[in-house]
């Protein structure tokens, strides 16, 4: 996985993270760089030991699963991704978060959030050439800054965009997903070499 696929692993994974804080921004009448920092520490720290937890699923299991493995990471990132779309397409209004920063709810909402990088910590255990330790320290500083920024952008704006980031994230983590399995089933190198 190169830099850019990385960088948009991340950005999808951290969407929901993304929306979430958008709505505690919502529910702040009046947000500090402290506030904004918690949340995305919190959002953050979830987003990179999932993967960690993920990859270290998939490792102990990739000799079973190596011929199928480009399959697996394309279905784990198409459920996903299908999972954020549909979610982001939804009618049914969300109920406004509250603005508490309380330890059970942080740790409940944070967990929430990033069920989807467990998944996607597998599909890397499964794709050639993924550093873990660069892997999810990119997802976790991409997750902690997009949360603080939605922090305060859901404290400006509302929640007039959380379907549109949601939406985004999952088309881009089925996209991925595809690209994964074209590229192990040699297709997009050989549209590459014609």
């Amino acid at each position: 996985m190169n830099l850019a696929e990385l960088l948009l692993l991340a950005v999808a994974l951290s969407m929901d993270a993304f929306a979430v804080s958008m709505c505690k921004g919502l529910a702040m009448r009046k947000i500090s760089f402290k506030n904004a920092l918690i949340i995305g520490l919190w959002f953050g720290f979830f987003q990179a030991l999932m993967p960690l937890l993920g990859y270290v699923l998939g490792v102990q299991f990739s000799a079973l699963i190596a011929a199928v493995d480009h399959w697996i990471a394309f279905i784990l990132l198409a459920i996903i991704g299908t999972e954020m779309i549909k979610e982001a397409l939804s009618k049914k209004e969300d109920d406004r978060e509250d603005a508490s920063l309380a330890f059970g709810k942080m740790l409940m909402l944070a967990f929430a959030t990033s069920i989807d990088a467990l998944a996607a910590g597998v599909s890397m255990a499964l794709t050639p050439g993924t550093h873990i330790w660069f892997a999810i320290t990119v997802t976790g500083v991409t997750t902690l800054l997009l949360s603080a920024l939605g922090v305060k952008l859901g404290n400006i704006f509302g929640t007039k965009y959380k379907s549109k980031a949601e939406l985004a994230g999952g088309v881009i983590l089925i996209l991925l997903g595809l690209k994964i399995l074209l590229t192990d089933l040699g297709v997009l190198s050989f549209l590459h070499k014609n």
